[in-house]
């Protein structure tokens, strides 16, 4: 007695005293598993694999009963029969390895080859084999031997960096763990012993030699019919090779779901399985139809997202290869005239009407003259018809009359937190840098009806046990511009695709859009939108190198309505119906009078229209302007912010006094 005392003693001592402790059983099924990423699609279907690949949790009531017997058979017989340690197998694996003359037979029980993976390492010393053994007592107290069957199946490692039943079925045959047929399963079964060595993609003739041994083990055992062995038997499965399932174009999505879900999660479990908005048949579409016409040496992206938020493609450059860097996320570019649109919208939330007439003519504000693309000027032009043919000193005016800060304040309503709270005169030429994605995300407001919704990439988090770390959940959207409003630059846009600079996105069906060009050519844009999509797209350099006359309205044109086209299949055609259409006011009792002394005749020749209807044919609004913002007077220089005590108030140059009609036009500069 004293002598076992001792020994025990000494066991406890020297063996056991730094025994790693048996955590909780949800712990159980990330405890000692090395980090990996398994990312699933929309549908629930396995995307791609980052690090070791940990495919999801596998229950033994959705499996085929061969599956389970087939890893007995070839690593326990008699689990179901004996403890933690089995000492019949002991003695016979020691017998079998004294006749041999060296180790042929290992004794180890399943709940010892589960309780080595999940705390010890592989050393061959005896210390690991008494520890293993006290590790395999406590799970089989804590566990049934169905938990330690399952445990065991989820978390033994099978080669090629495969962790679980269902990452390997999948790595190995591209299906599903509950879809094995017996051969498959019997395969699986021979790599626990040499994963590495016996991986399908290594060595298939040594695993499937094994395969056929545990095949007649199940025969012997009568766990499988002579007949359905010998169908087995006939011959190795198809295995996969390897790199059959590339991430490809998704590569970009999956570095930004990557990142998101360390932000959302860190290191809450080394494994996780991370579903994702992105789509990868339309994924595949957009990266096709941006590398069929960009050109060469240029650079592109495209973001499309659904009305919900939900980030449905991102496609950040031609190869992720070569150029893993994120156009549509990390870039950041001047959008251009792309930006125009939000200058419009805090226009007309400041009282300006569609067909309000401005001057297009020069402009010049401290030193800066910005002129319109191609040059010349159209006069007198109405809101709308400067939008359409996205004129720069129009909207320089209209910038102006708002207020430069207003402008800002609504971009950053939009979600364009990068513009600054007192940006300078170059902001209605949208000298501001953005990036694609939220350069989108502001134009969903408009898709909306005046409602922002975040942009979300990653849909749900769990871990290898299917515990939910995050699960997004869509807020309502929230308003943040006037319906009316935004119903008006929908259809102000619609006419950008009609008859505008955006005539190439032009789709059959009801859509807006604006295009974009940054100075020197170095950007081109089409950002825009229908009922059931939002899309934007961006051409370049990385090295800001100018295009050769590329503008919006070519190549970002063409491949946004390319991609458009396609995501649009099989989706009836649907309308903006909460926007109502856009109708000319009626002139007022005394214009239709030919007599009546015009007011401003003075101005006739620099408006260079006849006053009541411009070149355009449509007439001046009848109705009250806006009344004149006090804004800030522009500082010199292209781009550069103001402070705020820089802002000075301006109000319109005093006129003398003359009778004028009840419905003074709105403000001209």
């Amino acid at each position: 007695m004293v002598g076992a005392a001792g020994t025990g003693l000494a066991v406890q001592r020297f063996y056991l005293a730094d025994l790693p402790a048996i955590p909780d059983r949800a712990a159980l099924w990330s405890a000692g598993r090395p980090r990996g990423v398994t990312f699933l699609g929309p549908d629930g279907k396995v995307v791609a694999y980052r690090g070791p690949r940990h495919g999801r949790r596998v229950d033994l009531a959705e499996l085929p009963a061969h599956v389970p017997l087939a890893f007995l058979a070839a690593e326990d017989r008699r689990f179901y029969q004996h403890g933690p340690v089995d000492v019949r197998g002991l003695a016979r694996a020691a017998l079998a390895n004294l006749r041999a003359g060296h180790a042929v037979e290992g004794g180890s029980t399943l709940s010892q080859q589960l309780a080595r993976t999940l705390f010890l390492k592989p050393d061959k010393t005896l210390k690991r084999k008494i520890q293993e053994a006290a590790l395999a007592a406590r799970l089989e107290r804590s566990l049934t031997k169905d938990e330690i069957l399952e445990l065991y199946l989820n978390r033994i490692y099978f080669g090629d960096g495969a962790y679980g039943l269902a990452a390997a079925a999948d790595r190995y045959f591209g299906k599903d763990a509950s879809d094995l047929t017996l051969a498959e399963a019997a395969l699986l079964a021979a790599l626990p012993k040499a994963p590495s060595r016996l991986a399908l993609t290594n060595d298939l003739p040594a695993a499937w030699s094994r395969a056929r041994l545990i095949l007649a083990a199940m025969q012997d055992t009568a766990w499988a019919t002579p007949a359905e062995i010998a169908a087995a038997s006939a011959g190795p499965p198809k295995v996969r090779p390897p790199g059959a399932r590339p991430e490809g174009d998704m590569a970009w999505a999956l570095d930004a779901a990557a990142r998101e879900a360390e932000t959302l999660v860190g290191q809450a479990a080394p494994d996780l399985v991370v579903r994702i908005t992105v789509d990868p048949a339309l994924q595949a579409k957009a990266a096709q139809a941006l590398r069929r016409n960009l050109g060469r040496g240029r650079q592109g992206a495209l973001v499309a997202l659904a009305p919900d938020g939900a980030v449905r493609v991102m496609v950040g450059g031609v190869d992720h290869a070569r150029s893993p860097f994120n156009r549509a996320l990390q870039a950041r570019r001047q959008p251009g005239s792309a930006f125009k649109p939000i200058v419009w919208a805090a226009a007309l939330e400041r009282g300006v009407n569609p067909y309000d007439v401005r001057a297009d003519r020069a402009i010049d504000i401290d030193g800066w003259s910005p002129q319109n693309y191609g040059g010349g000027y159209s006069g007198a032009v109405t809101v709308e018809r400067a939008l359409r043919l996205s004129l720069n000193t129009v909207a320089v005016r209209l910038a102006r009359e708002v207020g430069v800060d207003r402008v800002a304040e609504l971009a950053r309503r939009f979600g364009l937190s990068s513009v600054p709270e007192h940006p300078g005169p170059s902001l209605a030429l949208g000298a501001y840098e953005v990036s694609l994605l939220d350069l989108t995300s502001a134009y969903q407001v408009l898709q909306a009806g005046g409602s922002r919704v975040r942009p979300y990439l990653v849909s749900q988090i769990t871990n290898a046990r299917g515990d939910v770390l995050y699960q997004n959940t869509p807020g309502a959207p929230v308003p943040v511009y006037p319906q009316y409003q935004a119903g008006q630059m929908v259809r102000m846009m619609e006419g950008v695709i009609s008859s505008g600079t955006g005539a190439r996105a032009a789709l059959g069906r009801p859509a807006a859009g604006k295009t974009g060009t940054s100075q020197n050519y170095r950007d081109a844009w089409f950002v825009g939108f229908t009922p059931d999509w939002v899309c934007g797209v961006w051409v370049g350099h990385d090295d800001n190198r100018p295009m050769r006359g590329v503008t919006g309205g070519l190549t970002p044109a063409v491949i946004w309505r390319t991609f458009m086209a396609d995501a649009h299949q099989g989706l009836p055609v649907r309308d903006f119906d909460w926007a109502a259409p856009l109708e000319p006011p009626t002139p007022p009792d005394w214009y239709y009078e030919p007599y009546y002394e015009d007011p401003y005749d003075d101005m006739a020749a620099d408006r260079d229209y006849a006053y009541g209807y411009g070149p355009d044919e449509a007439p001046w609004n009848d109705q009250a302007p806006a009344e004149a913002a006090e804004g800030p007077a522009f500082s010199p220089g292209y781009g550069r912010a103001r402070r705020p005590q820089d802002e000075r108030a301006w109000a319109p140059e005093p006129r003398e006094e003359r009778r004028l009609p009840t419905w003074p036009p709105s403000v001209p500069f």
